[in-house]
C-alpha cells in the first residue's frame, strides 16, 4: 500500500471534528467510505465531507475493494465483532477507546489481530498531542526529579461540558457503553498513566452508585502500583455540583511538581515553589496527530502508537476498578 483509503464505520457525532476530517489531512491518507446504520444520516455525512461512497451495512464498507484500513467509531458495545471482522477481511483497525466492553473482550480482539496478522490500533489519540509528549518528556527528563506518586481528580456534575455531545444518552447505558461516564472519560487518563510510568504491579478500587436514578457507577476510585514504586489515586465523581467541577492530575517527584488538566491545554511545573507554564493552542481535531502516526504504521513506516496489547492494560484497569 502507498496511501491508507480510509472507511469509517460509525460516522456519528465524534467523528464530525474530533477525527473525521483528519483522515484527508495527513499525509498518504483518504477517507473514501463512511457507514452508518441510519442511511438518511450516513448519506448526510457523506455529502457533507465530500466523502464519494457511503453505507448503511458494515459488512460492505469492509467489502469494499477500494477500503483498505477500517476505522470503527461506534459505541463500544460493536467494536469487538466490527474488529474482527474487518481484521477477518485482511483489514487493519483503528478503534475508538474505550478498545472495547472489557478485558475479555479485548483478548479477543487481540487474538483476531494475531491470528490473521493484521495490524490494530486503538485511539488513545492524547499519546500523540504535543501537550502530553511534553509532559513525556519532562518525567523523562527528571525535571521533578524521582516521582512518589499521581494524584487525579475527575470530578463533573452531570451535565459536564467535557463529555462529548451526542444524540444518544449511550454513555450510560452499560450494555452500550461498559459502565458510565467513568468508561467514556478514564481510558484517557489511564491509558497516560501507563504510557508515563511503565509496567503495573497491582490495581485495585471502588465503584459505587450513588444516584438512584442512573444504571451506572456515578463514583470511581481507584489506584495503581508501578513496578517502579510509584502509586497512583485516581477519583471520578459525576454527581458534584458545578461549582466543584474539577480536572486535575498532579505528578509529585522529589524536586517539584507537574499539574495538568486532562480536557485543557495548560502544563504547569512547580520547581521550588515557581512555577512555569506551558500554554499549547487547542487543536482542530484532536486526533489528527495520532491520525498521521496510525497511517505510518499501517503503512511500515512507523512503530504502533497505541497496540492492542497496551490498549488491553487500560481495559484491565477498568476492569479492576469498577469490579464488585
Amino acid at each position: 500500500m502507498q496511501e491508507i483509503k480510509w472507511g469509517i464505520i460509525g460516522c456519528g457525532d465524534v467523528t464530525e471534528v474530533k477525527s473525521g476530517p483528519a483522515f484527508n489531512k495527513v499525509p498518504n491518507s483518504k477517507l473514501v467510505a463512511v457507514m452508518r446504520r441510519d442511511a438518511l444520516k450516513a448519506a448526510d455525512y457523506a455529502k457533507r465531507h465530500q466523502v464519494s461512497k457511503w453505507y448503511s451495512d458494515a459488512s460492505e464498507l469492509i467489502n469494499d475493494p477500494e477500503v483498505n484500513a477500517i476505522y470503527i467509531a461506534t459505541p463500544p458495545l460493536q467494536h469487538e465483532a466490527y474488529t474482527i471482522q474487518a481484521l477477518a477481511a485482511g483489514k487493519p483497525a483503528y478503534v475508538e477507546k474505550p478498545m472495547t466492553l472489557n478485558a475479555d473482550a479485548a483478548r479477543r480482539m487481540l487474538k483476531a489481530s494475531h491470528q490473521y496478522g493484521v495490524k490494530l490500533t486503538v485511539a488513545h489519540y492524547r499519546r500523540a498531542q504535543p501537550m502530553f509528549l511534553k509532559i513525556k518528556d519532562l518525567l523523562e527528563e527528571k525535571r521533578i526529579g524521582d516521582v512518589s506518586f499521581i494524584q487525579l481528580k475527575m470530578l463533573q456534575p452531570s451535565n459536564s461540558n467535557v463529555i462529548a455531545n451526542s444524540t444518544e444518552d449511550w454513555r450510560i447505558n452499560p450494555a452500550i457503553s461498559g459502565g458510565g461516564l467513568f468508561h467514556d472519560l478514564a481510558p484517557h487518563q489511564l491509558d497516560l498513566m501507563s504510557y508515563f510510568f511503565g509496567e503495573i504491579k497491582k490495581s485495585t478500587g471502588f465503584a459505587v452508585k450513588q444516584q438512584l436514578d442512573t444504571p451506572v457507577d456515578d463514583l470511581v476510585c481507584g489506584q495503581i502500583l508501578f513496578e517502579n514504586g510509584i502509586i497512583f489515586n485516581g477519583t471520578w465523581c459525576f454527581t458534584v455540583n458545578a461549582a466543584e467541577q474539577t480536572d486535575l492530575c498532579e505528578i509529585y517527584g522529589s524536586k517539584g511538581k507537574i499539574s495538568f488538566p486532562m480536557f485543557g491545554n495548560k502544563v504547569t511545573l512547580t520547581l521550588d515553589g515557581q512555577a512555569h507554564e506551558y500554554v499549547y493552542e487547542p487543536l482542530q481535531h484532536v486526533e489528527q496527530p495520532m491520525i498521521e502516526e496510525v497511517v505510518n504504521y499501517f503503512l511500515n513506516n512507523g512503530e504502533n502508537p497505541c497496540s492492542g496489547e497496551e490498549a488491553l492494560i487500560t481495559m484491565e484497569l477498568l476492569d479492576a476498578f469498577t469490579k464488585k
